[in-house]
């Protein structure tokens, strides 16, 4: 029963990860615009762009579903990139706060054998 309810809520955290990973995307799309046209298309069209490659190739729906190493890559670069974004962008306590849960948030998948079904 606890097993149970911490695989909950890992995968919740997951949940919350990838909203934060897309808010970031979008973050950070708006500081790299220049104009006001250019920062509103980045920080809309960048997390849907994110959204549509995970939706069609990660997760666990996946139109497309990639296994193996291909799907740990894949994994890597949604999940770890919006730490990079931050670091980037000056924040990186919030960077390396993002980064830490992301992968412990992988490890406890991987270890517990958790399959995410939504």
């Amino acid at each position: 029963m606890l097993l149970e309810g911490l695989k909950l809520i890992n995968i919740g955290l997951r949940f919350g990860l990838e909203l934060l990973g897309l808010f970031i995307f979008g973050y950070w799309g708006f500081k790299m615009g220049d104009t006001l046209v250019m920062k509103w298309c980045l920080a809309c069209g960048t997390p849907i762009i994110v959204a549509v490659i995970w939706g069609l190739f990660g997760s666990p729906q996946a139109s497309y579903q990639l296994s193996g190493i291909s799907h740990l890559m894949l994994e890597i670069l949604i999940f770890l990139l919006p730490c990079v974004l931050l670091l980037s962008l000056g924040y990186a306590g919030l960077g390396l706060i993002y980064g830490i849960m992301a992968v412990v948030n992988r490890v406890i998948l991987y270890i517990g054998d958790m399959r995410i079904a939504v």
